[in-house]
């Protein structure tokens, strides 16, 4: 078994508690964590590994986990992760797909230009003269592109750290396209849920290729992938032919359940919210996730998957015995009120699901090998197996 991890950042608390399990730790061969940022690559290294060495090789970096005794390799993109058909991949995405580009388009109404129009007689001779409304214009999308704002703020250069006390002005913002893109012209295109809302005048779509890809090629690497016409079976190197669909993906992060994104692009210093465009390189980005285009992608991309989700973060904890989980931690604490007041409030803050709750933000989504729906992942609606 292979565990893909495509995260941010990768929790203590969880690798301490796969390694309690000893029976899943032991079917775990290598793990893999797809990170770009070799500043967050460090601190992850230091985190599992400890002072293990940590090598440079042809896929990206290698070092050896200090909780399970495995190897772990970090790969900029998942495209660089080995695909073997023989080994089942696990791959869990948490806080991935948030933090991927985005395109944002704006449905815009056709302009109502007057024309003149010339009527003639028999004899060729024009006989009136009158104005008609242009039809050579119809609705489009137009892409909202990053540019200078009218009074751009001072470029900060201080240290992160402070950055949060001292407020600027945004040096940039999103203004609409005067013309139609490549971008503009294609994207909104893909999905029949794009084009329903081309006719709402000013409606505004988020919209991530890069997200679809991610998840292709998770639903390739599940349930093997489908080939384009004259394409072989397992012609591509990145998507090794599998003839039992087998692993599983977990995709947690924020976003709607079923409508599509729209002017969500944030800026995130601090754990506060700010502007996208505040001191470009020193904030981190978001944009909420459209759970429904990325469901959309792993089914086209295989016939071998099922997609369950997305329910909400606070009902699939309950559904996994979060409430049970922390009866345990409360009974262990014993009479230590510290402890049992910090898992009080970690349990409420992951399953508060009114107001703003994180329970209610996130959303969680299974990718798994096809079955007809006759055995759905337990936390969406299936019952552990009794033995």
């Amino acid at each position: 078994m292979r565990v893909y991890t495509i995260i941010h950042w990768v929790g203590l608390k969880a690798w301490q508690t796969i390694s309690n399990f000893r029976t899943l730790a032991s079917s775990i061969e290598s793990v893999y964590l797809v990170e770009a940022s070799p500043s967050l690559r460090e601190k992850q290294k230091t985190l599992l590994c400890g002072d293990a060495a940590m090598q440079e090789i042809n896929i990206g970096f290698r070092s050896q986990s200090k909780y399970f005794q495995v190897p772990i390799t970090w790969c900029e993109d998942i495209r660089f992760v080995p695909n073997d058909a023989s080994k089942s991949p696990f791959i869990i995405a948490h806080e991935f797909f948030d933090a991927l580009p985005i395109h944002a388009f704006q449905s815009v109404a056709p302009k109502q230009r007057q024309e003149q129009l010339a009527l003639t007689g028999l004899d060729g001779k024009p006989i009136q003269m009158r104005s008609v409304p242009s039809t050579s214009q119809t609705i489009q999308w137009r892409e909202l592109l990053v540019s200078t704002a009218p009074t751009p703020g001072s470029i900060a250069t201080e240290s992160r750290s402070s950055l949060s006390s001292k407020p600027s002005t945004p040096e940039f913002q999103l203004s609409l396209a005067k013309a139609s893109t490549p971008m503009s012209l294609v994207l909104p295109e893909t999905s029949s849920r794009y084009k329903a809302l081309k006719n709402q005048a000013d409606a505004v779509i988020e919209v991530s290729p890069e997200g679809r890809s991610y998840v292709s090629e998770i639903a390739k690497r599940i349930g093997g992938y489908v080939p384009t016409k004259g394409q072989p079976q397992g012609h591509s190197k990145n998507s090794a032919s599998r003839k039992t669909p087998s692993g599983a993906a977990l995709i947690i992060d924020y976003g709607p359940q079923s409508t599509i994104p729209t002017s969500t692009l944030r800026g995130i210093l601090a754990h506060s919210l700010v502007s996208p465009f505040l001191m470009p390189g020193k904030v981190d980005l978001s944009a909420d996730v459209d759970f429904m285009s990325l469901a959309e992608a792993a089914i086209e991309a295989s016939e071998g998957v099922e997609v369950h989700g997305p329910i909400e973060q606070g009902e699939w904890l309950e559904r996994m015995g979060v409430s049970e989980r922390a009866e345990m931690l409360i009974k262990a604490a014993r009479n230590d009120s510290a402890k049992i007041d910090a898992t009080t409030k970690a349990i409420r803050r992951l399953t508060e699901r009114s107001g703003g709750g994180m329970g209610r933000l996130y959303k969680v989504m299974a990718i798994v090998p096809e079955a007809q729906g006759k055995r759905r992942p337990v936390g969406f609606g299936g019952e552990l197996a009794q033995t």
